[in-house]
């Protein structure tokens, strides 16, 4: 149909009278949207530059970094432990608050004082921790031995080892929604099947070793059976059972220790027989450093425990347990069952832990004192490792490192050891309020990564 002045009315050809022509379509671009059908009428034909990918990879890190996801979150948790530590170091030294009582006149005097205290007690943490550059340069100069330089991580690989498996035991059963405050009870009962196995029985060196440490995780395993039996049967809270098993750990092993065959008979005091040197575990790097064969069971212990969790149809089911335990029985998953099991799990972790303490360097009979604190440092080190396997294992080489290099510092410095521990309860208590962390510092909320750890349920 034509119109009356000649011209075509709606063709599909020509565009209507005094409009302009629409830009012609690449047809390279016609082609791309023609195959994806994703392309708009507005984006057809435009193209971003090149090298926009890495730009946009490289502002999407930036953008990023200051937000509040966990690594930023725990590095500056640690920023902020550490400033509140060398406030307390300048806070109970006499003589650097001495300089401020004429601050206004001379505060070089007491900035001064304050930078030389918190530096070299830090340094001092560092080099008892990781590395002396002294000892380095002597050894490099032919005066001193090459077990000098390892010395530090040595002792911090030490401190290491029992950490990492009471802090797997926490985490594990937190992953399963079960709060197990008995580590430590659990590790009391490992040290001391361990050191009766190890002078107990007769037995060649290999096998003897394996044995003790087997008896060590045996009997951290009955210990966890029982609060993980109380809760699948009567539904009894395994926070009032752990706690009270603790106790009767601990009195269990001042009892046993003064026994006729277990008690030394060369000594007064209450301290047991010493474990036989065919069940002490090998020294990794020779007598002069105390690192033994604890770390790499530590690490394959890791490894095991990551693979159950992620791997294993156990790992499935008390991570179901632990989110939502109705909903698991709903599934066919044997609640009573899972917790039975997870408590035995990780009864068996935390004695393994236990029996690193009499096995290895750090002690070779049984004391009152033999276990120390590692199965509640191991809750901490579980919180800083966020209830995840190789997590733990890294915040159980941070909480080494600052025992090692807190006994350097202490003696050195003058800082008493206890600032050691008030460090790593900061550290915990920055990285368990993120909110906190990112209110002092402005940063961004994280767009991909939940802040809240992975504890159990109600937690």
């Amino acid at each position: 149909m034509t119109s009356e002045n000649g011209s075509t009315a709606g063709s599909p050809d020509k565009p209507p009278a005094g409009a302009e022509p629409p830009a012609a379509i690449p047809d390279a671009a016609a082609s791309d949207a023609a195959t994806d059908g994703s392309a708009t009428s507005g984006s057809v034909g435009t193209r971003p530059p090149a090298d926009s990918s890495g730009g946009a990879l490289g502002q999407h890190f930036l953008r990023n970094l200051w937000s509040a996801n966990t690594v930023t979150v725990t590095v500056l948790a640690l920023v902020l432990a550490i400033v509140i530590g060398g406030i307390l170091m300048i806070v109970s030294d006499p003589d650097v608050l001495a300089t401020y009582t004429y601050f206004f006149a001379r505060p070089d005097d007491a900035l001064t004082a304050s930078w030389n205290l918190v530096s070299e007690a830090y340094t001092n943490l560092f080099k008892g921790a990781v590395v002396n550059p002294d000892t380095v340069a002597a050894w490099a100069g032919g005066d001193a031995q090459w077990t000098a330089v390892f010395g530090p991580i040595s002792e911090t690989l030490t401190y290491t080892t029992p950490l990492v498996f009471t802090g797997l035991s926490v985490a594990l059963a937190f992953r399963g929604g079960l709060f197990n405050i008995g580590a430590q009870g659990q590790a009391i009962v490992g040290v001391i099947l361990a050191a009766l196995a190890g002078f107990l029985l007769p037995l060649p060196p290999v096998l003897h070793v394996i044995v003790a440490v087997l008896a060590g995780a045996v009997g951290g395993a009955i210990w966890g059976f029982v609060p993980g039996f109380l809760k699948a049967r009567t539904g009894a809270h395994e926070v009032i059972n752990t706690i009270m098993l603790n106790y009767v750990a601990l009195y269990f092993l001042t009892w046993i220790i003064i026994q006729r065959g277990i008690q030394n008979p060369d000594r007064p005091d209450a301290i047991s027989r010493p474990v036989d040197a065919s069940a002490q575990l090998p020294r990794l790097l020779g007598d002069g450093l105390r690192v033994h064969a604890g770390i790499l069971v530590a690490i394959a212990a890791t490894a095991a425990v990551a693979w159950l969790l992620n791997r294993s149809t156990f790992g499935f089911e008390l991570r179901a347990v632990g989110a939502n335990p109705d909903a698991a029985r709903t599934a066919g998953i044997s609640v009573a069952g899972t917790y039975v099991l997870l408590m035995v799990v990780a009864g068996a972790l935390a004695g393994l832990g236990g029996a690193n303490m009499v096995l290895g360097s750090t002690a070779n009979a049984l004391t009152p004192l033999v276990a120390a604190q590692i199965g509640f440092d191991g809750i901490l080190v579980a919180l800083l490792g966020r209830v995840k396997p190789w997590g733990v294992a890294l915040a159980a080489l941070l909480f080494g490192a600052l025992r090692a290099g807190g006994n350097t510092m202490q003696s050195f410095s003058g800082i008493s050891l206890e600032l050691v521990t008030v460090l790593q309860a900061l550290i915990v208590i920055f990285i368990a309020a993120p909110a906190l962390v990112k209110a002092i510092f402005q940063l961004r909320a994280a767009r991909a990564v939940r802040m809240q750890t992975s504890m159990a349920k109600g937690w």
